[in-house]
This record gives structure tokens, sequence and C-alpha cells, in this order.
């Protein structure tokens, strides 16, 4: 049976094995070659080989470097046995005996049983290589295998509920003999100890009466803040005390003048909750060291001034403040001196500063300024201002500005923002003999108090009013101890007679 090959119509003939139809080789068909491109592509005139005979290096072996021959030992290895002309690129496996371990297939030109591994045979159409399966009908949902339990992932096979329980009673007592013996050991390894013991406590506790220190300081610490100023070039922590429910807070010049100084320092009010508040300054007395600031709060703590012209030598005191930066500090003391005058350095070249101080032995340390000094009833009798020590550290010298003379400035710096001080208008300088002791003029400004009053230099005063004085401090605190315009008595000595002057007291 023949059918005709598509492209040149030559008839193809075919051979049926009775199995398969095999189809014969289809016929050698060599086209004409074009006499152009055979010029053009073919080999030379006179070239029968690969290579043109005028190149002696390629055809002949002139010019061929040879490389040495392999060493014995890979010629051994891997080259053909001795007497062997076979010129196959691979032979066949063989065992041990020389035979063939597989059936040769494309060895020694016999074609194999099977047609896809006989190079030499025929293409064949043979049975398509998967077979369709039967309709056998929708498959069945497979169904849930057994689970596993926990004794089968435990133990990796089932056990019987005896089995188990047995098991739980074993780990019960092993771990119950555990803790035994641990509890053994450790009585037995330390034997100043007693797991058992439980100390005595008395109940009830401690008892607070009214008016005891604890009382005291709870109720006023509230109304004790931190003053804090940070700037570029300045930082520091002061005290201050609430003093109006508007948000006034009395506290020390000396504390808010660097942050007055500084433009780019801010002054921070922090109270014992916590709260932090900006404040800013109401007004400043740098002769006294007293300034107000203000904070905008709603219903802060306020403590209430006492009398402080009633403070004896001996009665008790406590100071409240933020020393060395540790907030709602409380030390307790005695008030140790009555109208001490204190004088100090103003700040940056400022004002001399000067007042009448309350002496205390209460622990007063760096921070304390501007805190509160008060009495056993816990009314303010006192602003805490300095120390003096060698040390830098409290040694029981501790002076606070009077209760009455700081509500008195606090009171003009918040209304007016400033305040005025009586004054004599003159210049002093302490002096003291063998009889006595006071300040003596050193010079009496024309127009002013004491020039009025008949006041001469030279002169030494020794008493102002009821005051007694005995150096150009006392004289000081001595004189603004009363009003502007309020004439006093001015007892002083003149060429070794005692004179009385009324001076009629000016502004300073």
């Amino acid at each position: 049976m023949s059918e005709p090959e598509q492209g040149n119509g030559t008839p193809r003939s075919g051979v049926d094995d009775g199995a398969h139809r095999r189809l014969a080789p289809r016929p050698l068909n060599r086209p004409a070659v074009d006499t152009g491109q055979q010029a053009v592509f073919g080999r030379p005139q006179g070239v029968a080989g690969a290579f043109s005979a005028d190149r002696p290096g390629l055809n002949g072996h002139s010019s061929v470097q040879l490389a040495p021959p392999p060493p014995e030992a890979l010629s051994t290895a891997f080259g053909r046995p001795r007497g062997d002309d076979d010129t196959l690129l691979q032979r066949p496996p063989v065992d041990l005996n020389g035979e063939p371990e597989v059936e040769p297939v494309f060895w020694e030109g016999k074609p194999a049983g099977d047609a896809w591994r006989d190079p030499g045979a025929s293409a064949v159409i043979g049975p398509p290589a998967v077979t369709e399966q039967p309709d056998t009908g929708p498959e069945p949902e497979p169904r849930p295998g057994p689970q596993l339990s926990v004794p089968e992932l435990l133990f990796g096979r089932r056990v019987k509920p005896m089995g188990l329980v047995l098991l739980m009673v074993a780990a019960l007592v092993v771990g119950a003999g555990g803790g035994l013996v641990g509890w053994l050991m450790g009585r037995v390894g330390n034997p100043l100890t007693d797991g058992g013991v439980t100390l005595a406590e008395v109940k009830p506790g401690k008892e607070r009466p009214v008016g005891s220190v604890a009382d005291i300081a709870q109720r006023v610490t509230p109304s004790v803040v931190s003053i804090e100023f940070k700037g570029a070039s300045v930082a520091g922590v002061g005290s201050g005390v609430v003093i109006d429910g508007e948000g006034y807070v009395l506290t020390n010049d000396h504390v808010v003048a660097p942050a007055v100084q500084d433009t780019s320092a801010k002054l921070t009010v922090v109270f014992t909750d916590g709260k932090r508040a900006v404040a800013q300054v109401v007004g400043r007395d740098s002769k006294t060291d007293l300034a107000v600031i203000k904070v905008e709060v709603d219903n802060p703590t306020v403590l209430q001034f006492g009398d402080s012209d009633e403070l004896a030598v001996g009665d008790t005191v406590l100071a409240i403040g933020s020393p060395l930066s540790l907030s709602n500090t409380v030390t307790e003391g005695i008030v140790s001196a009555l109208h001490r005058p204190v004088t100090a350095a103003g700040e940056n070249g400022g004002p001399q500063v000067t007042y009448d101080a309350i002496q205390t032995d209460a622990a007063i340390n760096p921070g304390n300024s501007g805190g509160a000094l008060v009495d056993s009833s816990g009314a303010l009798v006192g602003i805490n201002s300095s120390i003096r020590t060698e040390t830098g550290g409290s040694v029981g010298l501790g002076f606070a500005i009077s209760g009455n003379y700081a509500r008195k400035v606090s009171q003009a710096l918040i209304r007016d923002g400033e305040v005025k001080h009586a004054d004599m208008n003159i210049n002093v300088r302490s002096a003291s003999a063998e009889t006595a002791e006071g300040a003596q003029v050193q010079n009496v400004p024309d127009g002013g108090a004491a020039d009025a009053a008949g006041i001469e230099e030279g002169d030494v005063i020794t008493r102002v009013g009821d005051r007694m004085v005995r150096n150009a401090a006392e004289l000081t605190v001595a004189v603004r101890d009363h009003e502007i315009g309020e004439t006093v008595p001015v007892v002083l000595a003149r060429q070794g007679r005692e004179l009385t002057v009324q001076v009629t007291l000016r502004s300073d």
C-alpha cells in the first residue's frame, strides 16, 4: 500500500509487519547548486581537502608542536590495553570475566530488539503512551481517619488507662520525695535560718498628735515649691512659698536674679504633687533679697503668715525647701537668735543686701533659699535666705528674713511691682570704743533727712527709736523697720556727749 508524499508528489512505499506499519526511508533529493553561490562558498580550484596545500603547517606536521608523551602511570590507567586495536569511542561494560553486563545496543553492529534503541530502525506508529481509563463514575469522598489520642502522642502507642494512672501516681511520689529531700537538705545546710519565724510588731502604730512635727510637715509642705531656672549659661534650683491663692510665690531675689539677667533662662515652679508651671517675675527688692513671682495654677495651697515678733530664742522651728535639689525636705531646729543683722554683697555688683534675720540651727543648705521657716503652729515666720559656713555646708548657722518684714515687702511688690524703704540719707561705718559701739557718720548729703535733723559728720549713732545700734548693718535694719515720713528719736554721741535728735525719715 502506498500514499503520495506531500511536497514533491513522489509516492512513498510502506511495509506492514502485522503489528505496526513502518515507513520506508525518504528518498535522497539533492537540489541543483547555483554556480554563483558555488563560486562564492565553494573550495578554490585544485583544493580537494579541508585545508589548502599552501599551508604546510596545517596539512603537514612540520610546524606542529607535539605535546610530550603522557606519563606511564596515566597511560596504564586510562589508555587502551596493549594489542587492542578497537577504535570505538566507548566499549560496553564487562564484568570480571570479560562478559558484557548489559544487553549490547550500539556495539558489534547488532540491532537491539527494541526499535526505539535501534538507530537504523524505521519510524513506527505505536499505541498512545497513556491509555484512557474507563469512566467509573464520581470518586467517593475520603473518610477521615481515626484521630490520635493523648497517650499515642506521648508514648507513640495506645496505653491502658490503668497504666496512665500508675504513671501519674509515680510522678507525684517522685515529686513529693524530691521536695522533702530538698527541704531536709535546706534545714541541715544552714542551721542559723528558720523558715517559720514571725517577728512581732506593735499595734497600734505610731501616734501623731496634732502639732507634732509630722503633722506640721504634712500641712505645710504642699505650700512650699521648688523653683528651677535654666538658660543658655545658667541653671539652678531654689525654693519658694505660695502666699496667695492667685498664684503669687514669695522667694529670695538671688534665686530669680540669674533668670532675669539671662534672657534665655526660664523660671519653672514645681509643686509637691509634680505639677509644673512657668513663672513670671512680679517684682524684686534686691536690697532685702526678696522677690515675688506668679504662676497660673488652680486652687493652690497657701501658707499663712505668723507674727515673727512673738518668737523667742529656743522656740521650735522647721525649715522646708529643696536643699541640694532635694525637694520637700524638712529639717527641725530652734531659734538661736533674733534681730541678727545680715549683710551680703549684691548679685553681680548690685546694691548691698541687708536684712533683719532670724538665726536658727535648723539645717539649711544651698537650695533652701526662698523656702519657709515655720513655727510650731505651722505659720510662716521667716524666709530662709543664707547660711554662714567655712565648709560650704550647714554648720547650724542659718538665717531667715523676718516674716513680718517679708510680708510688708511682698505686699508692696504685688501692689506696685517695687518697694521703697525708709532712709536717713547718710553714709556710716561700724565703730567701737572702750565704752560704746555704734555707727559712725562718714558724710551727710545736703538736703537729706539727717542733714535736716542736724546730724554731723563724726557723730556715732547708738540707738534708733527703741532699738540699739551697734554697727552699720543694725542702723540700716533699724531705720527700715519704720515707715517713710515717720519721725523717730535718734541717740548719738558727739564729742563725748550723748545727744538725741528727731529725724523724719525719707525714702531711699
